[in-house]
């Protein structure tokens, strides 16, 4: 979930790549946006705000928006030669694809003990999360909030599907608004920025420049 550009080889032969890469806009916002919007719908009936019954309308978001255009995000950040951003929007974008898939295909055919197959997906992606998160401490702060933040919403939910408690699920729920409020911040400030051309919303860079 990056929106910085990493040092690139230089290449003494002549060769238009690089050209061809600045010539991108930055796909950081749209991944951002995605991933926020998206996580901001689901986290809404996890933290018992809603009907679970109304919980479907999470399915289309997940494969077209969450899924779908993050992926193609993801692609974009290769081009433009940004490996965290390329592992990070991939992999979210993976995410979402295969939650719609659990959730349609697999979940109600797991019986009793389905909960425990739901926190362990989660768990996985909650250590996932968390070795990106180091990787972020080099992006921005925020990009840094928002994987700190998603980190806890993943161990949260895992542990709560584990146990059955559900108010240990409705607290990762809201944990999960959080992250979902962090990552549209850091849309608005990344498409923000570039449309005016200059800082209107700080992220906090943390490289060095």
């Amino acid at each position: 979930m990056a929106t910085g550009t990493e040092a690139q080889e230089t290449d003494p032969r002549p060769d238009s790549s690089q050209d061809a890469a600045s010539s991108i806009a930055d796909p950081g916002p749209l991944g951002l946006a995605a991933f926020a919007l998206t996580t901001f719908v689901l986290s809404v009936f996890n933290a018992g705000l809603l009907s679970e019954d109304l919980e479907p309308v999470v399915l289309p978001l997940a494969l077209f928006y969450g899924g779908l255009a993050q992926l193609l995000a993801g692609m974009w950040e290769f081009r433009k030669a940004n490996t965290f951003g390329a592992v990070a929007f991939t992999s979210y974008g993976a995410f979402w694809l295969s939650f719609a898939a659990y959730v349609k295909f697999v979940s109600e055919g797991l019986g009793p003990d389905g909960d425990k197959a739901t926190a362990l997906f989660l768990l996985a992606w909650g250590i996932f999360t968390a070795y990106m998160t180091v990787a972020a401490l080099r992006v921005n702060v925020s990009v840094l909030a928002v994987f700190v933040a998603l980190t806890l919403t993943f161990l949260v939910l895992a542990y709560g599907d584990f146990t059955g408690a559900k108010t240990v699920v409705h607290a990762g729920g809201y944990l999960g608004l959080i992250t979902a409020v962090l990552a549209w911040y850091g849309s608005f400030a990344a498409v923000a920025n570039a449309t005016w051309k200059r800082t209107l919303l700080p992220v906090g860079p943390l490289a060095p420049q």
